[in-house]
């Protein structure tokens, strides 16, 4: 078991930039040289610095839509907002004490030898399995404390990884999989580089999938090799959420306002449907539904690379890691009770700063800033996690786990006594992150994307 401890910081420059899953920037971002900084708290709009670098494109948008046409769902349990609105502050996570620094985490490697992790998931059957997912193509079983050697999923003939962000990006099991053994892959496909949302199920065996019943849900065009997004996610509401990036380059230079701040393409964007269809249906209570000329698939705006996004298994909270341009990684939070239409705010704001100004300022009205931020003095592409709920860390409970991909810096985040977000540091791993995995119990795992390594977050004796 190879231990971390809190105390002793260890530093090293990020030289693996290049092959970044969830890069920062079209270029190359400079590694970091100092990584001991304190995660500066969010600004309040009105205390936004004015001195970010002016990016104002002038190309014509380009409309993006579904290849699939979608069916509205009848039922609507709210009304549905016309237009996006400012979101109060979230009160509704759980107040954690900061935890002392005599605790520490080590890390266990259960799994090597894969082909660049990029996710670790559970299918929530009870079978306390995990599904290891490799970005060329093949998602593997780990059961009864090994890796099975037949890939319960082999996509590689269909998936492209020519762009070091391409490949295969998102997995997720329908609520309902341990009875009708549906799951949802997110990948870059060989030709065109679109992203492909398609829908399989599993064969008589477990432990191996159907190949032949692959469905296509969702076509997403308009997609340069970087900036994909990928992740998927079921909600409390049985809806399916999915992760777009802005469209790829570097600025979000597409049409006057960029793909972001548009809401006629599903790029930029965390997009919700229901999978529970031929293809898929659109919710009628998403928040554009009855919006001219917006897609009504999407569900918040306003992002630039959301990379990994999770819901706390507790209250049902979404937090979305999104990665940033060239100065500030952010971490986004939407409570459970929202009715989403949440603007938050790439590319005028890149975290909790002006982007895109005019005349050294930038309109802020209805953007919800992120609840924690790190400059690239400490890190260059932000890693999502998970609200811890296991329990083998009682003093991690309810703290929003995240990090860093190149410099191995791991965060947790939580709201004090006096209902302000901190963030401190609790590890640092010598590996490039490029996922956290949660299994059945709450346990969180880490894929190593340079090595090939999984490993499991344990408690240090």
């Amino acid at each position: 078991m190879k231990s971390l401890r809190i105390i002793g910081i260890i530093i090293f420059l990020c030289t693996f930039l290049a092959v970044n899953i969830a890069c920062g920037a079209a270029t190359s971002t400079p590694a970091p040289t100092q990584t001991n900084a304190t995660i500066a708290p969010t600004r309040a709009a009105t205390s936004i610095p004015t001195t970010a670098p002016t990016n104002a494109p002038t190309d014509v948008p380009t409309r993006v839509v579904a290849t699939n046409t979608p069916t509205v769902i009848p039922s609507s349990p709210t009304a549905v907002p016309s237009s996006p609105t400012a979101m109060p502050q979230p009160t509704s996570t759980p107040v954690v004490s900061t935890p002392n620094d005599s605790f520490t985490l080590d890390i266990e490697p259960i799994v090597d030898g894969l082909r660049r992790p990029i996710f670790v998931g559970n299918a929530g059957d009870g079978s306390n399995r995990l599904f290891l997912v490799e970005q060329p193509g093949r998602i593997f079983v780990f059961e009864n404390g090994k890796q099975l050697a037949t890939p319960f999923l082999d996509l590689s003939d269909k998936v492209t990884t020519d762009g070091n962000e391409e490949g295969l990006l998102g997995l997720a099991f329908h609520p309902d999989y341990k009875n009708n053994g549906l799951f949802f892959v997110n990948y870059s496909r060989k030709g065109d580089g679109d992203n492909v949302i398609e829908r399989y199920q599993v064969s008589s065996d477990p432990n191996v999938a159907d190949a032949n019943s692959a469905k296509t849900i969702l076509t997403i065009p308009g997609l340069e090799p970087n900036h994909n997004g990928g992740m998927l996610a079921f909600g409390r509401d049985g809806y399916l959420y999915i992760a777009t990036g802005d469209g790829g380059g570097a600025g979000d230079k597409h049409g006057t306002i960029g793909n972001g701040q548009s809401l006629n393409t599903l790029l930029g964007k965390i997009l919700r449907i229901d999978v529970n269809a031929d293809t898929y249906r659109v919710p009628a209570d998403n928040p554009f539904v009855n919006t001219p000329n917006a897609l009504p698939e999407i569900w918040a705006y306003g992002l630039r690379n959301p990379w990994r996004f999770s819901f706390d298994r507790a209250t049902g909270d979404l937090y979305i890691a999104d990665v940033g341009q060239s100065s500030y990684e952010e971490v986004n939070f939407q409570p459970a009770s929202s009715k989403g239409g949440e603007n938050y705010g790439w590319r005028i704001m890149e975290g909790a700063h002006c982007y895109n100004e005019t005349d050294g300022e930038c309109d802020t009205t209805g953007l919800v800033l992120p609840i924690a931020e790190y400059t690239h003095d400490l890190g260059c592409s932000i890693t999502g996690g998970y609200v811890y709920r296991g329990k083998l860390f009682p003093w991690l409970v309810g703290q929003y786990i995240f990090a860093d991909y190149c410099t191995g810096v791991v965060w947790a985040t939580a709201r004090d006594a006096n209902g302000v977000w901190q963030t401190r540091r609790v590890t640092t791993f010598d590996d490039t992150i490029s996922s956290f995995g949660e299994d059945e119990l709450g346990e969180l795992y880490v894929a190593g994307h340079k090595s090939g390594t999984i490993y499991k977050l344990t408690s240090a004796q």
